[in-house]
């Protein structure tokens, strides 16, 4: 892995000497060049998965699609999709954040530095053991997998929290491009929260870049149009297409105690064991429609285009759609 590694430095360095540093300079905000050359690291990953998602997804979606999408009003539904994901995976949204909440976050911590509290670094828990590379990342992973559970599962029960992230499952058209279908101000709670966690528990850089991609790509896939299942076994060690869809199915993925309930089942962002733990699994063999109930039974719109979806969202939240 280390000549994967050295290439991707590589190709990053050249990015951002030969592109990245040359702008800055003429724009004049050289005084932000680390926070470039990291930002430079995003991209290429964002780039990296959106070549996967062409390369291999797509054709898995052509070759065993559980439906056709062929009208224009699918079409166009997936198109806001594949806006949304640009957005977020190569770094437009994670650029907004750092000039707007980011210094809110540095300051923050920086005052808790100054007063005595340290990071806590989980991979020291077990000197020669937790902090082997391999280790520490699998400890990281699950903890944030264990966050992202939770995390997940406040969005489908706090009322005010479903009213945003609902529009993540108004998508009747369920694609490999739908997971960053969200609402900005959900999308800015969420990695608010993964941030302060992320500087808390004192996850290296290099090892944070790889959880986070590792758990987009495979969230990507986990939304794609696409009959797979894992097997008995599998399903149960990760999260597959037929688990997630089962969290976006009309009636099952966001109500406990049927209509106008809030909750539901299939929370699990890599780990099904989450599930099986706190009681939400379903493991059922079925693929229903996708969306939210009152769509069919109250017509009630949550937008056909980026920006109507984020005001009709901000309405949701304020008790005004």
């Amino acid at each position: 892995m280390d000549w994967l590694a050295n290439t991707f430095s590589r190709v990053q360095a050249w990015l951002f000497e030969g592109l990245v540093e040359p702008v800055m300079f003429v724009l004049g905000i050289g005084n932000f060049l680390e926070d470039a050359y990291a930002a430079t690291a995003w991209f290429l990953v964002g780039m990296i998965q959106i070549i996967v998602l062409l390369a291999v997804v797509g054709p898995l979606q052509r070759w065993r699609p559980i439906e056709v999408m062929d009208s224009p009003n699918d079409r166009a539904s997936i198109r806001v999709d594949i806006l949304y994901t640009l957005i977020h995976r190569l770094g437009l949204f994670r650029l907004a954040l750092f000039f707007s909440v980011q210094p809110w976050f540095d300051e923050a911590f920086g005052a808790l530095r100054t007063a005595g509290f340290g990071t806590f670094h989980l991979d020291q828990l077990w000197p020669g053991v937790t902090d082997s590379a391999l280790v520490s990342f699998v400890i990281y992973l699950v903890m944030f997998d264990f966050l992202a559970y939770w995390a997940h599962r406040g969005q489908h029960q706090l009322a005010w929290w479903w009213q945003l992230h609902s529009l993540h499952h108004s998508q009747r058209q369920m694609t490999m491009w739908s997971d960053n279908r969200n609402h900005l101000l959900d999308s800015i709670l969420i990695d608010s929260i993964i941030v302060v966690v992320a500087q808390l528990i004192g996850v290296p850089p290099g090892q944070f870049i790889v959880i986070v991609a590792l758990t987009q790509l495979s969230e990507s896939f986990q939304h794609a149009n696409v009959r797979v299942w894992f097997g008995r076994l599998g399903e149960r060690l990760w999260v597959s297409p037929r688990f997630h869809r089962l969290h976006h199915s009309i009636g099952i993925g966001h109500e406990s105690k049927g209509p106008a309930t809030l909750g539901g089942h299939n929370f699990g962002v890599l780990l099904p064991c989450w599930d099986i733990l706190f009681g939400t699994a379903n493991f059922e063999q079925r693929y229903d429609a996708t969306g939210i109930r009152d769509q069919i039974e109250n017509k009630r719109d949550y937008g056909r285009g980026f920006w109507s979806q984020q005001w009709l969202g901000m309405k949701r939240l304020f008790g005004r759609a």
